[in-house]
């Protein structure tokens, strides 16, 4: 199987975790979420990952997480690969999921650790097993223990990547020792991806691959230069770039995704509204998000005027 070999080369640098725009009936803004995809098309990302942390996925039904594949296929045509979120707590809604969004057109599958259920290792080995299973595509495990309560054990994770069709890890820990951990265990072509905008320069640096990034939908051509820069071995203005990109990160990181689609309705791009349980920000936090945008670029904001 060459699953894994195919994919490695593309699974790198900051890939964008799309939100989903909400129009006022509260359905899918078909027209904004396609400006979304081609803005990071136009700006260089190998990749989209739709339908997953920052697209809500855990509010979207199941005909939207097929609609929000087919329209970023569908836009992308081949110049980045579409990533769909189809995680669930249930293995068989996890597996119904792979399969709508395969036949919707998507590249690669990101599926997360079992929340709220507390699976055992093995059980979470079974579960990811059973993904695997129902799909041709590679799979991109998700580990972010903040959200699903226990982690994804490294010694599972070495054991499910054994499978070429598991074809990388997007790691939500910020935990850069468990990257210089994993490196020796895991086959060369596994790919190492972060969560983590804050931490993602010293993840690259230390040997990461790439970073799955809120940040990015807000300044695509800042994270692909911090990228750039850091591959072309010039650290100094990698570090310059990535420092101005941490205080919005960790903002957008404290209320996510509120803040993130607050972001990009000052740039004019969507809509801020969420579905419940997630509601917009309240006003001293628009404040904090809109300062960190002005200190970022004022050029970000003048798209909005």
């Amino acid at each position: 199987m060459t699953l894994r070999a195919a994919s490695a080369e593309w699974l790198s640098g900051f890939i964008p975790d799309l939100p989903t725009p909400f129009n006022d009936r509260g359905g899918i803004d078909i027209a904004a979420f396609g400006r979304l995809c081609e803005r990071q098309v136009a700006a260089g990302a190998t990749a989209l990952v739709v339908g997953e942390t920052a697209g809500e996925n855990a509010t979207l039904e199941f005909l939207e997480r097929e609609q929000l594949v087919r329209i970023a296929a569908g836009i992308a045509r081949g110049r980045a690969r579409i990533i769909a979120g189809a995680g669930s707590n249930a293995t068989d809604r996890a597996v119904a999921f792979t399969r709508a969004v395969e036949q919707a057109g998507a590249d690669a599958i990101m599926t997360v650790v079992p929340y709220y259920v507390r699976p055992m290792p093995q059980g979470m080995a079974a579960h990811f097993r059973a993904v695997a299973a129902a799909t041709t595509l590679p799979v991109i495990l998700h580990d972010i223990p903040s959200r699903t309560v226990k982690g994804l054990p490294d010694d599972t994770l070495v054991e499910l990547a054994a499978s070429p069709q598991f074809a990388g890890l997007r790691d939500g820990s910020g935990d850069l020792a468990r990257l210089l951990r994993l490196q020796p265990r895991l086959p060369a072509a596994f790919r190492l991806l972060t969560g983590d905008d804050a931490t993602s320069l010293a993840w690259l640096a230390a040997g990461g691959h790439g970073c799955v990034s809120a940040m990015t939908n807000v300044a695509p051509d800042l994270c692909v230069a911090v990228y750039r820069n850091l591959r072309e071995g010039r650290l100094q203005p990698a570090r310059y770039l990535h420092r101005r990109l941490v205080p919005l990160a960790t903002l957008l990181e404290r209320e996510h995704p509120a803040a993130l689609k607050f972001a990009l309705a000052l740039l004019g791009f969507i809509e801020p509204a969420t579905r419940l349980p997630i509601v917009p920000l309240d006003a001293a936090a628009k404040a904090e998000v809109a300062d960190a945008m002005s200190c970022l670029a004022d050029e970000y904001l003048a798209t909005a005027q």
